[in-house]
């Protein structure tokens, strides 16, 4: 009992240290920030005006709002922060404090754009208007930067994802499978509550920009390809890829599972415009070569000091 304890109060000793010497993400904090004021941006000066739905449970809270008149930012505290608090074990308290700070950025915000700021958004949005094309495309865009820079670095503005990562698997399917239906259900719930599926509709093409826009900004504009090389001449290739493209490679030895003959499988990174170059250099020193392209977004260096 006695170790037990001592090794409790060791434990918490080192914890609050490292708590201690942890430095301040300002940063972070500040991309936060600007991420939950962008969302704000387009949720409330693009599509809020045009009674246009955002995804998930950001777009519950704007229909619910519609529907009982209270402000849209009790609902985007109501919904979002228990969901957050609800999957705080499973995505960890560092995700769970970055979603609900952005969550509580993009609340406020929103609050200072309806109620504060000299901007009338009651009916028609300031800068598209009564055009529901407009806000659609670009109240999706903008909400996507907003929440994809949230995703980026480390956090999330809506509250559906967390549900997604708890439940998808449960009930055996895709996160991304999960948020859809989600979504489908919600826009579906709009269109019979209305009575019109104007707006429904045009809110997807809010969904899909969104989408798209957060696949950008998550996964960056010129995604790399990993190019899978299996040979019998490694030492001609590897040396010509690092002549041609100024770039490593890394070689695994394997052996054919056909053949059974020693081959190797080199490992090598090139963007999408030296795929091509790649292929035909690869094939001018060994015909026989086998070649598969997985596509990546992202690419992490040690730091060498």
């Amino acid at each position: 009992m006695k170790k037990r304890k001592e090794k409790r109060k060791k434990k918490d000793t080192v914890l609050f240290r490292a708590l201690k010497t942890r430095k301040p993400d300002w940063k972070r904090t500040g991309i936060l920030t600007v991420s939950g004021m962008i969302n704000a941006v387009g949720v409330v000066m693009f599509l809020s005006p045009v009674d246009l739905y955002d995804s998930g449970i950001s777009g519950t809270s704007m229909l619910l709002a519609q529907v009982s008149g209270i402000p849209l930012t009790v609902f985007l505290l109501l919904l979002n922060v228990p969901v957050f608090l609800f999957g705080l074990k499973k995505q960890g308290k560092l995700f769970t404090v970055r979603s609900l700070y952005t969550v509580a950025v993009y609340s406020v915000a929103a609050w200072i754009i309806t109620d504060v700021l000299p901007v009338d958004v009651r009916f028609s949005s300031p800068l598209a208007g009564s055009d529901l094309l407009l806000c659609a495309v670009f109240g999706g865009i903008i909400s996507g930067i907003g929440s994809g820079l949230t995703i980026r670095f480390g956090g999330s503005v809506d509250g559906i994802e967390v549900l997604s990562v708890i439940y998808a698997k449960k009930i055996g399917i895709s996160v991304g499978t999960f948020v859809m239906s989600y979504n489908v259900i919600l826009y579906s719930l709009c269109g019979i509550l209305l009575h019109s599926w104007i707006l429904p509709l045009y809110s997807i093409i809010t969904y899909m920009a969104g989408l798209k826009t957060i696949d950008f900004i998550v996964d960056g504009f010129d995604r790399e390809k990993c190019a899978m090389i299996v040979t019998e001449k490694p030492d001609t290739i590897s040396r010509e890829l690092v002549g041609r493209f100024e770039r490593g490679t890394t070689r695994v030895e394997a052996v054919g599972g056909f053949s059974g003959k020693k081959k190797t499988v080199i490992y090598f990174v090139v963007n999408r415009f030296q795929v091509t170059q790649m292929k035909e250099m690869v094939y001018s020193e060994d015909p026989t070569a086998f070649i598969t392209l997985h596509e990546i977004s992202d690419i992490f260096r040690a730091e060498i000091h």
